[in-house]
Parts: C-alpha cells; sequence; structure tokens
C-alpha cells in the first residue's frame, strides 16, 4: 500500500475510513436515509434531494437550538432552504419572519417567498421616517403578476405594527389581519439607517472660561488625547466624539475615582434634516416578541464588530425567537471573519469556550487562527545603549481545522453545487497566462526595479507597499497616465508627513493594442460565435478606469457591449440586466463587487475576469453568477494574467487563500 508522505496525501489515502469515523462519533441531525417532513410536498417548489437534507437539518437544529446556519455555494437556493426551514419548524402554520438582505435583493427575495410559501403574504419595508418625507415610508405589501412584483395590498406605518388596539399583544392583533405566513423583507442598508446628526458643544461667553469650546453638560472645557490638550472647535470635523464626566474634588478638578463615569456624548440629533429612526432598532425595543424567525441573507456582510450593519445583526438576533443565517463564504481565509457572527448568533457557545467579547478577539484567533511575530532588533547606536527590540503580531490566512468541529459542525448546514450536481450542467474554470509584448515588458521590469529600491531607502513604509503594489497590478492593463508615483514619510525635523518619489512610471502608446487586450478580444469572438454571452470583470473603474477602454476595443470590432457603474442602484441592477438583454447587448463589463451578490446571470456563459483583486469573498460570489439551478449551458470561467508579473502572483495568493478557507466551508476532503 502507497505510503503517505504528507496530511494531503494522507487524507486522500483514508479519507474513506475517516468519513466514517467522523459519522460514527458525530452524528448528523439528518442523514440520507431519515425521512422527511410530508410538509415539503406542501411547498409551491418542491426541493432537490440535497435541499431537502439542508432544510430537515436546519428544522432539527432550530427545535434545539435558537440559531442555525446555511453554507452553501451560490446558487444551491440558499432562499428556498431558509424559507421552507421556517415554514416546516412552524408545522405549516402561519408564522412572522423577518428577511434582512442586501438592497439588490429584496425584490428577488419577496418574489421567491410568494412562489415558495403557500398562503404567504410578502410586506417590503421602505423605512421609517416622519410623514413629511417624500420618499417611500413605512411597510407595503407585494404580490405578483406575471412574474414582476408589485405593490399593491396593505400598506401602513410601522409604528403601527406595535399598537394592540382591542388585543392583548401586538401579534395578536397581527394574526387577525393576517392569520398565514408573512414575511417581512428589508435591505440591510434601510435597517440601519438612523437620524442625521451634527456636533454638540458651546463656546463660552462669559466667565473665566469665554471663548473656549464647553462641555454642554459641565460648561468646562473639553480635555482629551494622550496629552490631555484642550479641544479646539476645529477638532470637531465627521466623527462622533465624547467625553467621560465625572464629580468634582475640593480643589475644583474632575475626580473620575469618586463614583462611576458618566458618558457624555458631543453630538445630537440634527433636527434640519430628514427625521428619520433605524428600523432595526424600532424592532429590537417595541417588537421583541413579534417576529418568529429572522433570516440574515450574506451575513457574511455583516460580520464587522462595531459597526451599523453589525449591530443590526444582533438587534435581529434579539427580536427574533430564532436565526437562520445564510452565505456562500463564510470564510474569507482568515479565522476571525466569524468571531463577530459567532458572538451574535451563538454567545453562549462562545462563553462556555472561554471567550469574551471585551477581551477583543486576539484569543480566538490564537486558538483557532494563525498569527505571525514580527520581531525587528535594530542594533545599539553605542557601547552604552541596548539594542532596540520591536515586536509586531499580525494575522495570517488560515483557520484550524477544530474551529469546524467547536462552532460550525454543530450549528450549520452545508451545501455544495456538486450535492445538487444533477439539475446543473458541467463548470470550468482556466487561467490564461498572457506573454508581454516587448514595450510593455521592458515599462513594467523599470518600473518594479524603481518600486524595489523605494521599497529598500523606505523599509517597512506602507505607503510604498500599498502604492506600489496598486501601481505594478494596474500599469499592466493601462501602461499610460500612471503619472509621478509619491509616498508619504513623517519627517522628525520638520515634523511633518513629508512627500518622496516612489517612481516615474513610462507612459507607453495609448492607442497600441496590447497582448492581454488581443487575448480578450480573441475569448469573446469566439464565444459570440457559439452563441455565448460574455460577462467581463475588471476591478479598477474608478479614477484610472480601464472598463471604458475594454468598451471601445471591443466596440471597434462591432460587439454590442455595455458597462454597468456602481451608478445604477443595487435594487435595480436586475431591470438593467433585463433592459440590457432586451437591447441586443452581447457584453457586460463590471466590476465584480456590483453583481457578487445574489444576481443570476444565466443569460451570461462565458465570465471572463480581466482583473481579480484581493478579496476571496468577492471572487468566489462573482464566478458562481451563471453557475446555478436555472442554468442549461456549460459554464466556463477564465482568469486572465500577464505571466511572471505581480497579476500572476495575486492569482496564486487567491487560490492558496480559497484553498485554506475550504476546509471550513465544508469541503474537508478535496
Amino acid at each position: 500500500m502507497e505510503q503517505p508522505n504528507s496530511i494531503s496525501s494522507y487524507l486522500r489515502l483514508f479519507s474513506n475510513e475517516i468519513g466514517q469515523r467522523i459519522l460514527e462519533s458525530l452524528p448528523p441531525l439528518q442523514g440520507p436515509d431519515d425521512p422527511s417532513s410530508p410538509l415539503l410536498a406542501n411547498l409551491l417548489r418542491r426541493p432537490y434531494p440535497g435541499q431537502a437534507l439542508a432544510i430537515m437539518g436546519v428544522v432539527k437544529r432550530l427545535a434545539e437550538a435558537k440559531s442555525a446556519a446555511v453554507v452553501a455555494e451560490c446558487g444551491t437556493g440558499k432562499t428556498l432552504i431558509s424559507l421552507a426551514s421556517a415554514y416546516l419548524s412552524a408545522g405549516g402554520k402561519g408564522f412572522t419572519a423577518l428577511v434582512l438582505a442586501p438592497s439588490h435583493l429584496t425584490s428577488k427575495w419577496a418574489r421567491e417567498s410568494l412562489q415558495t410559501v403557500p398562503r404567504a403574504r410578502v410586506f417590503l419595508i421602505d423605512g421609517l421616517r416622519d410623514s413629511t418625507c417624500k420618499s417611500r415610508n413605512g411597510l407595503q405589501e407585494v404580490r405578483l403578476r406575471g412574474g414582476q412584483i408589485v405593490r399593491e395590498g396593505l400598506k401602513m406605518a410601522l409604528t403601527n405594527l406595535r399598537l394592540r388596539q382591542n388585543y392583548p399583544t401586538p401579534r395578536a392583533r397581527w394574526n387577525s389581519l393576517c392569520p398565514g405566513p408573512a414575511i417581512f423583507v428589508i435591505s440591510k442598508e434601510t435597517a440601519k439607517l438612523s437620524y442625521f446628526w451634527r456636533h454638540a458643544y458651546n463656546i463660552a461667553r462669559s466667565g473665566r472660561f469665554r471663548g473656549s469650546v464647553v462641555n454642554p453638560d459641565t460648561g468646562r472645557p473639553i480635555y482629551a488625547g494622550e496629552d490631555n490638550e484642550r479641544w479646539l472647535s476645529s477638532d470637531f470635523k465627521k466623527l462622533r466624539l465624547s467625553e467621560w464626566i465625572g464629580p468634582e474634588d475640593a480643589a475644583g478638578e474632575s475626580n473620575y475615582h469618586a463614583r462611576r463615569k458618566l458618558f457624555s456624548p458631543l453630538w445630537q440629533a440634527d433636527r434640519s434634516k430628514v427625521r428619520r429612526y433605524a428600523v432595526i432598532e424600532f424592532f429590537g425595543r417595541y417588537l421583541t416578541d413579534f417576529f418568529d424567525f429572522g433570516i440574515a441573507d450574506e451575513v457574511h456582510e455583516l460580520k464587522g464588530g462595531d459597526t451599523a450593519q453589525g449591530n443590526a445583526l444582533g438587534t435581529l438576533v434579539s427580536c427574533a425567537k430564532k436565526l437562520i443565517i445564510l452565505t456562500g463564504t463564510l470564510l474569507g481565509g482568515y479565522a476571525d471573519d466569524v468571531y463577530s457572527i459567532l458572538f451574535r448568533a451563538d454567545p453562549a457557545k462562545m462563553i462556555e469556550y472561554g471567550f469574551e467579547h471585551d477581551e477583543g478577539v486576539r484569543p480566538f484567533m490564537e486558538t483557532y487562527g494563525l498569527l505571525e511575530t514580527i520581531t525587528t532588533i535594530e542594533p545599539a547606536e553605542n557601547a552604552c545603549s541596548e539594542a532596540k527590540v520591536t515586536r509586531r503580531v499580525r494575522r495570517r490566512p488560515g483557520a484550524s481545522p477544530q474551529l469546524f468541529g467547536d462552532f460550525l459542525m454543530p450549528m450549520a448546514g452545508f451545501l455544495s453545487l456538486e450535492d445538487i450536481a444533477q439539475a446543473l450542467p458541467p463548470y470550468r474554470e482556466e487561467v490564461v497566462p498572457v506573454e508581454m509584448d516587448e514595450p510593455l515588458q521592458k515599462a513594467y521590469e523599470k518600473l518594479e526595479e524603481q518600486i524595489k529600491e523605494a521599497l529598500k531607502e523606505h523599509r517597512g513604509n506602507n505607503s510604498v507597499i500599498s502604492v506600489g503594489m496598486n501601481a505594478l497590478l494596474l500599469y499592466l492593463d493601462r501602461p499610460f497616465g500612471l503619472g509621478t508615483l509619491y509616498g508619504w514619510e513623517y519627517d522628525s525635523e520638520t515634523g511633518r508627513r513629508e512627500r518622496f518619489v516612489i517612481a516615474e512610471p513610462e507612459d507607453l502608446d495609448e492607442h497600441m493594442l496590447y497582448a492581454k487586450e488581443r487575448q480578450l478580444l480573441e475569448e469573446v469572438q469566439w464565444s459570440l460565435s457559439r452563441g455565448r454571452k460574455v460577462h467581463v470583470f475588471a476591478v479598477y473603474t474608478r479614477t484610472r478606469d480601464v472598463t471604458r477602454r475594454l468598451e471601445r476595443i471591443l466596440q471597434r470590432e462591432g460587439v454590442r457591449v455595455a458597462v454597468l457603474t456602481s451608478d445604477v442602484k443595487p435594487e435595480v441592477r436586475e431591470a438593467w440586466y433585463e433592459r440590457q438583454s432586451r437591447q441586443g447587448v452581447e457584453v457586460v463589463i463590471s466590476h465584480p463587487k456590483l453583481v457578487s451578490l445574489g444576481l443570476d446571470l444565466l443569460e451570461y456563459k462565458d465570465l471572463i475576469f480581466w482583473e481579480t483583486g484581493y478579496s476571496l469573498y468577492t471572487l468566489r460570489q462573482a464566478s458562481r453568477r451563471s453557475w446555478r439551478i436555472g442554468q442549461t449551458d456549460e459554464v466556463t470561467v477564465k482568469y486572465f494574467a500577464y505571466a511572471r508579473t505581480a497579476q500572476e502572483t495575486c492569482l496564486r495568493l487567491m487560490g492558496a487563500e480559497a484553498a485554506r478557507g475550504d476546509g471550513n466551508g465544508g469541503q474537508i476532503f478535496s
């Protein structure tokens, strides 16, 4: 028998035995041979066997815990799984569910809810503003007409939901209006939007502090910072500021040890702007027993710790009896990607394992992640001084399999496209290395040398690393118009940040068609000759936009092209694609982030990544836009990169990061 010489070969050789041992020691809540609920037959859309297995697993998990997760690849039907799980958990009876989704997916959620859950009524939540606001406001029922969502039916202000009138509770009153399943859909942007604010401080007009900025709560000047400096009006910029205050001692100075500190915010609501209230905060404060289920779609977008969207997830957990979280990319290559999500979804489990939220993410990373300690020893300046030793700790890509066993396996149902492969066509990924033209190669190598010299001269300077790396990636696709590259460095003599030159990129001929562009043109023409539409992804779309150049190159060859930009609002992007199809567009160019969540691009069978960027979340999501349920033709994804350049290095790093994340995405053996 072959002897394993590495962990990978060991896993390949004994994968069947290890898998059997795992099933024996950790039996799943729902196995392939376990019976499914007869209520599945009542759904308006019949799930595939793999989806039915995930649905039953989530239902059994919710029966014994507050939260469950569905970690499934893009296109596997997470919306169907979550809606069916809520329906089965409610026993096929009426229930209320609050869906927190990206703004461009609210209409899709409404449509699929009506197409999946029998007797369901769906309501879109537009916000909580005062009655003088002219934009959409409150709660509006939607219905399905000709496959499209139309706004008709019940309409009311959100504040009416908390009224009980002649009923014992607001929920009882709602049940009288809507006895069947009621699904409320709100975008995560609308959920978090609260009132506008402005700074709140006074300028003393008399007394010993006359002319000084003072705290309205104390009437005294505001001191803050490491040097305890007095704040001026110029210090009040875009950030909300605050001060801790306390009683005064006999000398008139603040004594913060006499009793607990008091928080004094130096900001207040701006009544001159639109008056609105964060919808999710309203639900968390006044409707704590109203919703049976909370569903958070694309939960990796809500992974922030102390952010408005992250806090929205926490409030959703508190105001719903059960929580279902959905994502296609749970890990972006780092263990701490799930830290805040786990603390909000299952805080008891995190505390049970010894983690305290106040301690920060460091203990979690030490247990489940990879940390790298960099020790720098600077030589002694003279015989009387000691060498200066500095240590810096930074996180590295990777996550321990123990994270999967301790937290993800008990909580999540995992589903890949291979599990429903009988309903999908073939899928193929390919890296297309392109050799540089001689003028571009010489100019690129010269730029690379200049950046290397700048890195040696300004060792450890982050501005050189950032500017230089971006320039190496961009210059290959736009070798003109970059201008002089500058970095910044603190000068101890002047006490200011001084600018210095990193490199002088050479401007090449803007009208020349370079090798990568010629390769793209060949690929597009070949795809169109076979009747296959193409979607091209590029990440440089702002100041030094490359999408317009690609548009001009393709249009010169008679290709009908459209460019999707961020000016197209997320909620109308689905309609934008439908309009382009009616107009006969053959190729669409966009940033991958604009389509990375939820959109179905079934018409575009060939996807080309002109550039990838460094976001594994975005890359994974965008590459699966066409290979989903409903696709009937083979899907091809191609990654373009100039050979032996930063673009090829970027692709290698993304591939390694994806391999590390797959193990905790449910793919243990590959």
